[in-house]
């Protein structure tokens, strides 16, 4: 692999116009595509088979006019202090304001009266009115919302307190400052990394070009392929973080090359064909991880997954080709200012000429660590594993207004209807029977009501609605407890209990679905999920580390390192977001279960880029070794090379994550707080103490394979051995072939 990638990438320099227009015309062509593409109608939400699917499968076939699935608002209503909203005045607006609301939107299905369907609270403080929407909250226009918010700030000049909960609101955030975050700490840390505005913009320009054809694609293909708004999100993120690391690599190798004494077409080749080959498989370990996301099997989850790798796709390519095209245009110019100016300090060739330069941070490290392996190893495990404790308390769910800021419409809402009603309210469970097996449709929907109302748990049992044919009741139910409680899960799981009992009494089947039933059935889809996805992702990533490194203890380590990081940043939400520590810090007003994709989300996207970092540091390591150092001058020249760029790397995977955390929207918010304290432990303490740790214990035992396991493995040659072979005799290519020339420290 590492001598075609060498061919690639001289080809690339020497076609640099060609190359570069190729990449150019891709992105034209993507704008293209994405202008006069259809507008997008939103992804639909689909959880197949689960309880909660089928009922609402069920109910649009036989109740279309219901809406199972459509998004909802609740305008909650309060009175002034010392008035009731059942006053002539306030009961006027009231009824005016859901008359407006009906009219709002074309998409309104209903709007009900607070005071015709009851729903106002005991004491007459408080009453809400219910609107149903035919379609989903994701295809819900601006215009719609707009309607909404317009009735409710005209119904607050009356008086009234009103405020809105539901999804109807729920808008996909805003994440565009989040990126220009990110963006600008890389640029900062690329040139205080490279010393070169050239050699920091090269990556930052070929990952907002790999980016730009990903997400415009994605936006060109959004209608026929049915994907959503999130589907761009995650691939904007991965791409952009993955686009800078690779092409951080190559441009890194590529300066070594030249100070080594290589001409410029020559240094780019050898780029690509090491570094290169390095880029090849922490790539496919990247797409393992997202492409793997299909066992899940919730469809908007698999195509974001899909999406997200063919963007890392696109990334590999661009850092093949684009990068050494365009490194033929910038020349020398990506060395450091003091290695072309005596302004800057005068040139190298002065330094170079002295004895050995001063070792730099990752060699000092480096040293330290194989001197004291047992101490770093203890203290690492030790410490990652306290992070981890909190995993053991771990609780999964998914976020309900409950948990958003108490500043929003929505938290508002929620606490009227928890204070004037109780807090079940907030989640009404929706209980659809089938009577098409009942005899006696009426008296089994009868029976269906009074086996409920029994269970524990319950406040309101509502009367059975049938639909035309009454073959079909929907039964309203409403828990004691809020939604996102144990309690209520409990409940849903008595309700399913008792609908073996029901069917043989009645005939009838029924099955518990609505917002918050979905939700508690994600949350088991996605925990049945981990283990399987765990062990196919690993187990993929372990077969080709086995042939990247040909040891069976090197990807062992790296795998049980990923693990433990995993664990260790759990641990960190858990204690932040479910406990919180340090909630205020972090912006955290509400402590809740976390979200239910937090553990398998973590796993795919931080597994990819773990092994990023393992492939990159790990593959200069066994070069090393491959080339004849002993295993502890081996992880001592890696770091060397390595150690400065990796760090860079993590430190921009970690600002581009933790510029979400600012977000107002609490599952934006847990998601890029947990991303970027797992690259900060998976980078900075299993890949940067544990890895050399244990590879120092290991000795030449690391680097150990079975017989008929190598004659098994293809040669990859990651390490760009056949490159050396071949240009060994020639002076022209191979400084080293020339005993006059000496090496030059980057």
């Amino acid at each position: 692999m590492a001598t075609f990638l060498y061919k690639l990438g001289k080809l690339a320099f020497r076609r640099r116009h060609f190359v570069a227009l190729i990449w150019l015309a891709l992105l034209t062509l993507a704008m293209v595509g994405a202008a006069s593409a259809p507008t997008a109608a939103s992804s639909s939400f689909s959880i197949p088979g689960t309880e909660a699917q089928k009922a609402f499968d069920l109910l649009e076939k036989r109740a279309p006019e219901a809406a199972a699935d459509g998004a909802s608002a609740r305008v909650v209503f309060k009175a002034p202090d010392g008035e009731k909203v059942t006053d002539p005045a306030n009961k006027a607006e009231i009824v005016k304001t859901v008359g407006a609301l009906k009219s709002g939107s074309d998409h309104v299905a209903r709007a009900d009266d607070p005071f015709r369907a009851k729903t106002v609270s005991k004491d007459g403080s408080t009453a809400y009115a219910s609107v149903s929407y035919k379609v989903t909250s994701m295809e819900l226009t601006d215009e719609d919302r707009d309607a909404l918010e317009k009735t409710v700030d005209k119904a607050r000049g009356s008086g009234l307190t009103v405020e809105v909960g539901g999804d109807a609101l729920q808008a996909m955030p805003e994440t565009g400052s989040s990126e220009i975050i990110g963006i600008a700490v890389a640029a900062v840390v690329l040139v205080i990394t490279f010393g070169s505005l050239i050699a920091a913009g090269l990556p930052l320009l070929t990952a907002l070009i790999g980016v730009g054809i990903g997400v415009l694609t994605i936006a060109a293909l959004a209608n026929a392929l049915d994907l959503g708004t999130t589907t761009s999100t995650l691939a904007m993120m991965i791409g952009l973080a993955v686009g800078i690391d690779y092409a951080l690599f190559i441009v890194s190798r590529y300066r070594g090359e030249l100070a080594e004494g290589r001409d410029r077409e020559e240094a780019a080749g050898r780029a690509v064909g090491t570094a290169g080959s390095a880029v090849v498989f922490a790539g496919l370990t990247v797409v393992i991880a997202l492409v793997g996301l299909a066992v899940v099997n919730i469809p908007m989850l698999t195509k974001m997954g899909f999406a997200a790798a063919g963007t890392v796709v696109i990334a590999v390519l661009i850092a093949l080709t684009l990068i050494p095209a365009l490194l033929g245009y910038a020349g020398k110019r990506v060395l450091p200012m003091g290695e072309k100016s005596r302004l800057f300090g005068g040139g190298t060739k002065g330094r170079a000429a002295g004895e050995d330069a001063k070792p730099n941070m990752g060699t000092r490290w480096a040293r330290f660590v194989v001197r004291r392996p047992v101490a770093v190893l203890l203290v690492g495990i030790v410490g990652l594993g306290a992070a981890a404790i909190p995993v053991s308390q771990l609780e999964l769910g998914l976020p309900d207004d409950g948990a958003q800021p108490t500043s929003t419409t929505q938290r508002k809402a929620y606490d009227l209807v928890s204070e004037g009603f109780g807090p079940g309210f907030n989640g009404p469970l929706m209980v659809v029977g089938d009577l098409k097996g009942a005899d006696d449709p009426k008296a089994a929907a009868g029976e269906i009501t009074k086996t409920i109302s029994q269970l524990d748990d319950v406040l309101t049992v509502a009367p059975p609605m049938f639909n035309k044919a009454r073959d079909t009741t929907i039964i309203s139910v409403v828990p004691s407890s809020k939604p996102s409680g144990i309690e209520t899960e409990d409940l849903v799981h008595s309700i399913r209990d008792t609908g073996a009992r029901i069917t043989s009494d009645t005939g009838a089947e029924i099955m518990v679905t609505g917002t918050t039933a979905m939700n508690i059935d994600v949350s088991q889809k996605l925990n049945d999920a981990l283990l399987p996805y765990l062990a196919l992702v690993v187990g993929l990533a372990f077969l080709l580390l086995i042939v990247v490194f040909r040891s069976v203890l090197v990807p062992l380590k790296a795998a049980l390192g990923f693990l433990l990081s995993v664990l260790a940043a759990l641990g960190a939400v858990v204690a932040v977001f479910q406990w919180g520590w340090l909630g205020s810090l972090f912006g955290v007003e509400q402590t809740g279960p976390i979200m239910s994709m937090m553990p398998i989300f973590m796993v795919g996207v931080v597994f990819g880029l773990a092994m990023d970092y393992e492939v990159f540091l790990v593959t200069r390591m066994r070069e090393a070794y491959v080339h004849g150092e002993r295993p502890g001058q081996a992880v001592v020249t890696g770091f060397r090379h390595g150690a400065r760029v990796v760090s860079a790397a993590a430190v921009i995977m970690i600002a581009v994550f933790a510029g979400f955390i600012g977000s107002s929207e609490q599952m934006v918010k847990m998601i890029g707080f947990g991303l970027a304290i797992a690259v900060f432990f998976d980078a900075f303490v299993v890949r940067m103490a544990l890895v050399p740790a244990v590879l120092a214990l290991l000795g030449d035992k690391a680097w150990w394979l079975p017989r008929w396991l190598d004659r098994a493995l293809p040669n990859v040659d990651v390490e760009g051995e056949g490159l050396r072979t071949e240009a060994a005799s020639d002076p022209e290519t191979d400084p080293e072939a020339d005993p006059d020339r000496k090496p030059v420290r980057v």
